[in-house]
C-alpha cells in the first residue's frame, strides 16, 4: 500500500507540474477570461489526466491520496511564490504596459494576444470614452486589464467574472 501511494503522489506532482507549465505558456490571458469553450477544456483536461495521476487505481483510497499529493504541493507553490519573487516571475511572469498615454504599444497587445476591440472594450467597461483618454492600460498577471484615466488618478480593474444583472424598477 505504501507503494501504491507513492506511486500515486509522484504521479500526481508530475501532472500538477505539466498543468502549471502548459497554463503558463498559454499566456496569462486565457485565465482571467475564461469562455465556455475554455472552460470545456479544463474539464476534460481533467478528466484526460485522472488516470496518468492514480494509475489502475479506482478505490477511493486512490483518489484521496492524489488529492492530498495535489493541496501539498499547491500548499508549497503558494508559499514559494509569496516568498520568492524570482519563482513568480517564472511561474506569473510580469505586467504589461498595453496604453501609455493614450497610445496603444502595439507590440504588447500583440505578444498578449490581446485584440484592439478586446482592448477597446475593456477600455469602456472602465467607463473611459476611448483609448486615447487612457493615461495607462496594464494586462495585470492574473489576467485582468488595468485602467487609469484621468491624469493617473482613477484607476479601475476589469475582472471577467459573472456580471450582476440591474434591473430598472417601474
Amino acid at each position: 500500500m505504501l507503494q501504491e501511494s507513492l506511486d500515486i503522489i509522484i504521479r500526481s506532482v508530475i501532472v500538477y507540474l505539466f498543468i502549471v507549465v502548459a497554463i503558463r505558456l498559454f499566456g496569462k490571458k486565457e485565465i482571467a477570461q475564461l469562455s465556455v469553450v475554455d472552460l470545456v477544456f479544463i474539464l476534460l483536461i481533467s478528466n484526460a489526466v485522472q488516470n496518468a495521476m492514480v494509475g489502475p487505481s479506482t478505490s477511493l483510497y486512490g483518489g484521496l491520496v492524489a488529492a492530498f499529493a495535489l493541496f501539498v504541493v499547491n500548499f508549497i507553490f503558494k508559499n514559494l511564490l509569496f516568498r520568492s519573487k524570482k519563482f513568480t516571475d517564472i511561474l506569473e511572469g510580469h505586467a504589461t504596459m498595453l496604453v501609455y498615454r493614450g497610445k496603444v504599444v502595439q507590440k504588447n497587445l500583440e505578444s498578449s494576444k490581446i485584440s484592439m476591440e478586446e482592448l477597446e472594450s475593456a477600455v469602456r467597461e472602465h467607463g473611459v470614452m476611448s483609448i486615447g483618454d487612457v493615461d495607462l492600460a496594464v494586462l495585470e498577471i492574473d489576467g485582468n486589464i488595468s485602467v487609469l484615466s484621468e491624469d493617473f488618478r482613477r484607476k479601475t480593474t476589469r475582472r471577467r467574472k459573472a456580471h450582476k444583472v440591474l434591473t430598472k424598477e417601474v
